[in-house]
């Protein structure tokens, strides 16, 4: 069994263990005016907590990658987010902001530089991946932080353990391409699932607004293609997306690609992030059905250090 997918596996126990992180020193305070930094998977984490966050009305909260921070601006927190701790546009930001603004880090490795760099360091070890490909570390992070919005991790944490165990929605003989959607917080999620795909298994994914994607791109829809969205869907968007002979994927939708009955057994629907641990599932089937390693993707390392 490859790495990922004993990483995607432990994810419920995972998210448990992150929510204990819930009040650990520098996460952000109410009223606080917060910028999340990251690269890749860690920005689109970024970026559904940034949403999450203003939607609790705790305080404006942007996301940015790293390498994009406005140094212009006024922040009164900074939050970073790395799984190595080595990333170089992240060390090289939290230099920048060095005694100008507080910075804290979310890592897996507290020996690495972010976490000397920063003034405060969140440490989720446990949550460490030995594929190159992230899971288990992203999702922590965004249950650690949703939990420090108030929100109860338990139920989630039980969604994704029926997330690991479902009959997966597309099949990679039946899927030419998949387009994730999102809405809100969840846009971060449908960027982050069609990563993954791209990632583990170089397979055609795209990402876009829900309420965008009728804006140019649905041309693309059609037979043999799959448009799967994570939360709240736009009225109307099912039947438009139907009409193109592509399928439709969504865990509150009762059809399209594989039935609400028969692909979630007939339960209640499954929380977003329990949705986007089905993706990764995808994303690892897609991979070893070409014969590729999940675990090590072409022309990427578990880290990027510039040089």
């Amino acid at each position: 069994m490859s790495h990922v997918k004993v990483e995607i596996a432990s994810q419920p126990d995972c998210w448990l263990q992150a929510a204990k992180l819930a009040d650990s020193p520098g996460l952000p305070g109410p009223g606080e005016r917060v910028a999340v930094v990251g690269c890749g998977t860690s920005w689109f984490m970024a970026k559904a907590y940034a949403a999450l966050r203003e939607q609790s009305a705790l305080g404006e909260t942007d996301a940015f990658q790293a390498s994009e921070f406005p140094l212009g601006r006024s922040y009164d927190r900074v939050v970073a987010i790395t799984r190595s701790g080595t990333t170089t546009e992240v060390i090289e930001l939290l230099d920048a902001l060095d005694g100008r603004t507080p910075t804290t880090v979310i890592t897996a490795d507290g020996a690495e530089p972010a976490a000397a760099v920063a003034k405060d360091a969140v440490v989720l070890d446990f949550a460490d991946e030995l594929s190159v490909v992230q899971t288990r570390f992203a999702t922590s992070t965004l249950a650690m932080l949703r939990a420090h919005l108030g929100v109860d991790i338990e139920p989630i944490a039980a969604d994704a353990e029926v997330a690991i165990r479902l009959p997966l929605p597309v099949h990679p003989a039946l899927a030419q391409q998949i387009t994730f959607l999102g809405r809100g917080w969840t846009i971060g999620l449908a960027e982050e699932a069609a990563l993954k795909c791209r990632e583990a298994a170089a397979w055609w994914a795209e990402a876009y607004p829900a309420m965008d994607y009728r804006h140019g791109p649905i041309s693309i829809a059609g037979p043999g293609r799959v448009v799967w969205a994570f939360g709240e869907i736009p009225a109307g968007l099912a039947d438009d997306v139907e009409a193109t002979g592509a399928a439709f994927v969504h865990s509150r939708y009762n059809g399209g690609y594989a039935a609400l009955g028969s692909w979630c057994g007939g339960r209640a629907p499954l929380d977003p992030m329990a949705d986007l641990v089905v993706a990764q599932r995808v994303a690892v089937l897609l991979a070893t059905s070409q014969g590729l390693d999940p675990d090590h993707p072409r022309n990427l390392t578990r880290s990027v250090v510039l040089t």
